[in-house]
């Protein structure tokens, strides 16, 4: 498992991937954020371990941030988002996934204080990770219209 120790040893050549839930309001025409501790807001979900399935790993990782449980999840990916992490200064790509939650009844965590739905305007005042400000860039609620 990569701690924020090892996670600095990535060589240049790789990236570190996050596997992320992409969740729509009502008329999915925002998605869902959320506010950690220090105050930056990003879309939930975390790293994928070596051998772990996507499916198993967003819906722990969801679990533990939020106490929100993903009840559906797409097969395939919507966005696939690439950024030079803020945080540890090496690249990430984020992989995100359509879900649906059980409710928006979450608990607050240090990963979690605070959840929203957000459209491209709705970020610009808000303290985000420059993956969530590229992911706005490219959301088109047309392709998520049922």
């Amino acid at each position: 498992m990569y701690t924020p120790s090892t996670m600095n040893e990535i060589p240049e050549c790789f990236y570190r991937v996050s596997v992320k839930a992409l969740v729509l309001n009502e008329t999915r025409d925002k998605f869902l954020i959320c506010k950690d501790k220090d105050d930056y807001w990003d879309v939930p979900g975390g790293g994928l371990d070596w051998g772990e399935t996507i499916q198993k790993m967003l819906t722990s990782e969801v679990k533990k941030e939020t106490g929100l449980l993903i009840t559906e999840m797409a097969d395939r990916p919507s966005y696939f988002v690439t950024d030079k992490s803020v945080r540890f200064g090496f690249w990430i790509v984020n992989v995100l996934y359509e879900a649906k939650f059980n409710s928006l009844d979450f608990t607050p965590s240090d990963e979690c204080v605070e959840i929203r739905f957000v459209s491209k305007e709705d970020i610009t005042n808000l303290k985000v990770f420059p993956s969530v400000t590229k992911l706005a860039d490219m959301f088109k609620p047309e392709n998520h219209k049922k």
